[in-house]
């Protein structure tokens, strides 16, 4: 693309010169891709040379991201595909461009911002430490990280073992539990033993009855150097045992995954969430708390499952623990937030452990306090976590979860003394929410305090020995978006910090492992034995009764079908923006009534100042478009059961849900409508594109046209008023969906398998990165910590 941009504009000086002198003379000093091609095709238009639109140059500003634009130059980046960056520069008067480096075009744009640019910013550059460490290359292995990993190695292995290595057998000796080896004994002291022993150990069990068990043949088979941890059944055993002789004979990453993850290794598991109220009862809704609390639910019930299971195929007597560990909050409302423990509802032994936010004089902190304010609380919080894990499980566990900016950065703190596998959950990263939120990063400090959070993000991406991700799109995006992880790749926080390098998405730590809904709570409705229809007279009332205390509109025709939305009430989930596309196009309110469930009707009670303006624009709304008889809002927090009927309920009605926000990172609602049978209209910026077959399983939408957008929905229903069958198609292929792709169940094998290959690849090569973990810290204790301390610890 580069070559063929430079042969055009030294052929087409003309041409080039005057559409960036409209650029220049619009007097903007930044322009997003989006305004120069809109520019750019006004200028073919202005000019007759629609043939321009096909040039190099078009295709070139067509992959702009943006552009700076300062007297004499203009400074382009380009992204032409996937995770692939060039930097530009064209001058004015030489009519000429040349590549530069991302340093370069990134200390440009702080000129923008800084009347002064600081010479002596500080450079964060994590690619010197890579230099040596295998990275993926295609885009289409982005998010398979294990598997790279696997044929790596193995082939590595190979190498290794036919001189002897001892790499698997040295794996096997360290494994065991509360001073009890599993897997070999101290007789086998070599490969060659080793493999003398696996022969005669086959042979020993193909003499056996089929239906014998470890326990049936323990003392034989310890005789011959093995443990427990083969196998409980005489399948299982031999099985194990065939996998590993396999692998010292001719390793095979196929292989090497599969026996991976038969050994015993995963026995107690530590996930961190600080921030929002986390509980099981009345907190969906609340301030910071949303999909991530229900993912982590719905997480451990899967994880705990798939553990016993485990464990159980192993041979093993062990009750497997999870520890979820937020923030106490003393003045927790109706919730649970302010007990100290709590037993998470359909598990054995997964706990709730809450731990306070402190003052500096020890005092706990009784109130709830944002996300965005957290970070002088987080590193005592992680001690105190440490001390409760140690005292509750007796041993380090063997993983730490860590979810979204504030949790990754607690677990990175707690894994990194602890020296344990630490995997990263984003949820959703905020630097690509918010337009320019790197770049004027200052004027929106008082209220985010992104130069925390940025760098938190940094230093626990770099510090996790995995991360797993919801979807593609949130690592690296797609051919016309920026992924989440890409952003960070490079950028600037004028008078802070200049990330040359911040991290890479071809990194074989990134995995996509993506969730689902509960089973249990989320089902179609054609299932109606499993139907909870004792809620109905509840749910009629909620949607068509009288005024509630926290509602607002009556739905006057009742036999109109239903469009349906919750999420929380913020500016990024845009339910408002429904609610005006709702309002301004006839069409669709003529065929559908709207139930908005979000947030609260009075701003009084909500302590949220995003959300409280949220709420001041809905009753606005519901006023200049008089939707009082067709919009139905309510201010409420349902329960799993309830909200799941009410899924149903809708499905009934031949009604839809809609996901109107600007950006989702993966999507549980669009899961919950669709594995409900519910036809589901979703955002394409995130999660939602992957999930959503477009016009198939259901619709994707522009949440930037609002009127187009309208026009999709208008169009859906008026259809099925012609075609019946419209309807169901759409619902029949969103369960099947679901029920392919976005199970627990599916989820919680290929974390554990993971966590068992990255704990292998930990302890077999140098991916601890010692250099690396150096410069972390560095970066936590000369950059990060001593600006948190400055934070206000006042609501």
């Amino acid at each position: 693309m580069l070559q063929d941009l430079m042969v055009f504009a030294r052929k087409n000086r003309d041409i080039v010169y005057s559409l960036f002198r409209r650029y220049q003379q619009l007097g903007k000093p930044l322009m997003l891709g989006s305004e120069l091609w809109d520019v750019f095709v006004d200028y073919c238009e202005d000019a007759g040379v629609a043939d321009l639109e096909t040039s190099p140059l078009a295709a070139a500003l067509k992959k702009t991201q943006d552009a700076a634009i300062v007297d004499s130059w203009i400074y382009l980046d380009i992204r032409p595909g996937v995770a692939r960056w060039h930097y530009l520069r064209y001058h004015f008067e030489a009519m000429t461009f040349e590549e530069i480096s991302a340093a370069r075009f990134l200390a440009f744009k702080e000129n923008l911002i800084n009347a002064q640019p600081d010479e002596r910013i500080l450079e964060i550059d994590f690619a010197p430490f890579e230099r040596d460490f295998p990275k993926m290359n295609q885009v289409r292995s982005i998010g398979h990280g294990v598997e790279f990993l696997n044929r790596r190695f193995s082939s590595r292995l190979a190498n290794e073992l036919t001189r002897g290595d001892e790499l698997l057998l040295s794996f096997l000796r360290v494994h065991g539990y509360q001073n009890t080896p599993f897997m070999i004994n101290g007789s086998i002291t070599s490969v060659s033993e080793l493999r003398r022993a696996l022969t005669g150990g086959m042979e020993y069990l193909d003499r056996q009855r089929s239906d014998l068990q470890w326990s049936d043949l323990e003392h034989d088979l310890r005789g011959m150097g093995f443990e427990a941890g083969w196998g409980r059944t005489m399948y299982g055993i031999r099985k194990t045992m065939s996998l590993l002789a396999d692998l010292l004979e001719a390793p095979d990453h196929q292989n090497l995954e599969k026996f991976l993850g038969r050994i015993p290794m995963i026995f107690n598991i530590a996930i961190i969430s600080p921030h929002g109220y986390f509980g099981q009862d009345h907190v969906l809704g609340l301030p910071d708390t949303g999909g991530q609390v229900v993912y982590i639910l719905d997480q451990v019930r899967a994880l705990e499952r798939e553990m016993q299971r485990r464990i159980y195929m192993q041979g093993l007597e062990i009750e497997p623990q999870i520890l979820i560990l937020s923030r106490l909050i003393p003045e927790a409302g109706k919730t649970s937030c302010n007990q100290a423990e709590e037993l998470v509802h359909g598990t054995e032994a997964v706990r709730i452990i809450r731990i306070p936010f402190r003052e500096q004089d020890g005092s706990i902190i009784p109130h709830w306090i944002s996300r965005f304010e957290v970070w002088p609380f987080l590193e005592e919080f992680s001690r105190e976590a440490e001390k409760e894990v140690l005292a509750r499980l007796g041993r380090r566990p063997d993983l730490i979860i860590g979810n979204y900016s504030d949790g990754n950065l607690a677990a990175t703190l707690l894994a990194q003394r602890l020296g344990v596998t630490q995997c990263n959950i984003a949820h959703a990263l905020e630097k690509t929410k918010y337009l320019y939120s790197a770049l004027y990063w200052s004027q929106m400090e008082e209220q985010y305090h992104f130069s925390f959070q940025f760098t938190a993000d940094l230093i626990a991406m770099n510090a996790a020995d995995f991360i797993i991700t919801s979807t593609y799109q949130e690592i690296a995006g797609s051919p016309d978006v920026v992924g989440q992880y890409e952003s960070y790749s490079s950028f600037t926080m004028p008078g802070l910090q200049r990330v040359i390098h911040g991290i890479d998405v071809f990194d074989p730590k990134f995995n996509i492992v993506s969730p689902g809904a509960s089973e249990e709570v989320y089902f179609p409705y054609r299932e109606e034995k499993r139907r909870l229809t004792g809620l109905h007279p509840e749910l009629e009332q909620l949607i068509f009764g009288d005024d509630l205390t926290d509602s607002r509109g009556r739905l006057e025709q009742r036999e109109k079908p239903i469009l349906f939305s919750m999420a929380r009430l913020d500016r990024i989930k845009n339910l408002t923006g429904l609610v005006q596309w709702y309002g301004e196009n006839e069409r669709l309110r003529d065929l559908v009534n709207l139930l908005i469930i979000g947030g609260t009707v009075h701003s009084e009670n909500s302590d949220d100042s995003e959300e409280r303006d949220q709420i001041d624009k809905m009753h606005e709304l519901f006023v200049r478009y008089d939707l009082a008889g067709q919009v139905r809002w309510l201010g409420l927090r349902l329960d799993r059961n309830l909200s799941g009927e009410l899924y149903r309920y809708i499905a009934d009605r031949r009604g839809a849900f809609v996901q109107p926000a600007f950006f989702e990172a993966f999507g549980l609602t669009v899961i919950e409508a669709m594995a409900s049978g519910l036809p589901t209209f979703a955002t394409r910026y995130g999660g939602p594109l992957e999930i959503i077959e477009n016009r198939v399983s259901g619709f994707h939408i522009d949440p930037n046209h609002g009127e187009e957008t309208a026009g999709i929905l208008a169009d859906f229903f008026s259809g099925c008023l012609a075609d019946p069958a419209l309807w169901q198609r759409i619902s029949d292929e969103a369960i099947k969906r679901v029920e392919a792709r976005y199970t627990w169940k599916r989820y919680a094998k290929r974390l554990l398998s993971l966590t068992c290959i990255y704990g292998f690849w930990k302890y077999a090569t140098n991916l601890e990165h010692q250099e690396i973990n150096r410069y972390l810290e560095m970066l936590y204790h000369l950059q990060f910590r001593p600006r948190s301390a400055r934070i206000s610890r006042q609501p």
